[in-house]
């Protein structure tokens, strides 16, 4: 048996000896970290007796014990009557308990595996390699998450820590609130970029450009260090590669793809400079087509722990998560018996929720139904409510109509032929009513570049506008 009876007499005679002045450092032990049965009970006698401010002694250990069910013999009695008399230091105390915590780990983990050993012989062969690994992966990485991350879900007064976080804000100056995309306008509807433990959604029709903003985005917050892990439903790993290369390279992916770039020596100098960024970026991409859903979160948490890591605290350290796009997969078990809006809806809970735990941003893609070409509003989302119910923001990205390319070339340009428009946001201020970002999609260089939104472009036109009627009575006066 996994376990050191010494540790635990040692924590207990400090709990006696000692009471709150070390109880209130404890509190991640729990009457599991105990092996002996004896032991457990009186930590949680113990426990009780202290969280209710009250002082330990034989008497109020009695009293607890009965309260508890569950009467002390005279054995029992010796042995608190020896947990007073117990030579312990307060600075030991610390080790000791950590130690019961790690043993009460180590003990779970040794059950886990028995478990994992029972699960897999259950499986015949038949199943996906990625559901037969996660049989083991899942279990194991569950234990060993939660117990690095020491979390727990006790009740708190909310404001009982405010002015300590008032002063790491003081001290943790920062430009923005979440990962910067590199498409500033839309960062500033949404909230200041993508934050932590939330869903960010982008609906799209198909052959919009989304897996190309994918990239785009990817490719600006890898640039900045941060880890991108891109989840493909579709397109392949050399899709990418052509597109990733024409826009850092200024050399067309038609190009690329057909190895004509080799013939011009300026071009292949460029491509040859891209491929050495990119080899260099912490930009990770995996095909997930015809994987289960399951199957894909068991993967986005093996990245996290080979490729993110977390920081002293236990938390994910900065990373973002990609994910093009929800929709039905082929291995979903489910699928057979439920319609399409009902596993999207369980897709987003169950996205929504690994967010939150592993404390992870994510940006992902969903398609517009028919009404997206015209309409836009939350009901264009195609599949579930629920998709629009657990995502943080909610974002259009869309064709423009000829008559927006019309206004917005007219004023300055080149304003792109896409529009982004944020449509609710948990975070963020959005913008205002029929206002966009304006994207340029060139598909033709694999890039998306932001321009002006459309307030931007209306105002930039007034001024415009009122600069050539300035001139032209600035021009009459002098005539006469």
């Amino acid at each position: 048996m996994i376990k050191d009876l010494a540790a635990e007499r040692a924590v207990l005679s400090a709990l006696v000896q000692f009471g709150l002045d070390v109880y209130m450092d404890l509190d991640f032990l729990t009457a599991d970290c105990f092996v002996d049965s004896q032991n457990q009970f009186l930590f949680d006698c113990i426990s009780s007796i202290l969280s209710e401010g009250r002082e330990v002694e034989v008497s109020s250990i009695l009293s607890e014990a009965n309260n508890l069910g569950n009467a002390i013999d005279k054995n029992e009695m010796a042995f608190i009557r020896s947990l007073i008399n117990f030579p312990i230091s307060k600075s030991n105390v610390p080790s000791h308990a950590a130690k019961l915590a790690k043993l009460a780990t180590i003990r779970t983990l040794d059950s886990t595996l028995t478990l994992c050993k029972s699960d897999l012989k259950k499986l015949n062969g038949s199943e996906d390699l990625a559901d037969i690994i996660s049989k083991v992966e899942e279990p194991i990485l569950d234990v060993t998450g939660e117990a690095f991350s020491g979390s727990s879900n006790q009740t708190e007064v909310l404001g009982a820590d405010v002015f300590d976080y008032i002063e790491y804000l003081s001290e943790n100056v920062r430009e923005t609130l979440g990962v910067p995309t590199g498409f500033p306008e839309w960062d500033n509807a949404i909230g200041g970029g993508l934050r932590k433990g939330c869903v960010d959604l982008i609906g799209a029709r198909p052959k919009t450009g989304k897996s190309m903003l994918g990239d785009s985005v990817g490719i600006n917050i890898a640039r900045q260090g941060v880890p991108v892990l891109m989840l493909d439903t579709e397109m392949s790993k050399e899709d990418h590669y052509n597109r990733i290369l024409a826009s850092l390279s200024n050399v067309k992916t038609k190009e690329i793809e057909t190895g004509l770039f080799a013939k011009t020596p300026s071009k292949s100098h460029a491509v040859g400079e891209a491929a050495k960024e990119l080899h260099e970026l912490p930009y990770h991409y995996l095909s997930i087509a015809g994987q289960s859903f399951d199957s894909i979160l068991s993967q986005m948490r093996k990245w996290i722990y080979q490729h993110v890591g977390f920081d002293e605290d236990g938390k994910t350290k900065d990373c973002v998560i990609i994910y093009d796009y929800l929709k039905l997969m082929d291995g979903d078990s489910i699928s057979s018996s439920m319609q399409e809006y009902q596993v999207l809806g369980f897709q987003i809970t169950k996205l929504h929720n690994f967010m939150v735990k592993y404390s992870c941003p994510c940006l992902a893609f969903v398609q517009l139904n028919r009404d997206g070409v015209t309409k836009e509003s939350s009901d264009v989302i195609s599949g579930s409510d629920r998709l629009v119910w657990l995502c943080t923001s909610l974002s259009l990205f869309k064709l423009k109509s000829p008559e927006e390319l019309a206004e917005d070339n007219q004023v300055d340009g080149d304003q792109g032929n896409t529009k982004l428009v944020p449509l609710h946001a948990r975070h963020g201020g959005l913008m205002d009513q029929g206002d966009y970002v304006s994207l340029k999609v060139d598909g033709e260089y694999g890039r998306v570049v932001q321009k002006m939104t459309r307030n931007q472009i209306y105002y930039k036109g007034k001024e415009d506008q009122e600069g050539f009627k300035s001139n032209e009575e600035s021009n009459t006066e002098t005539n006469f």
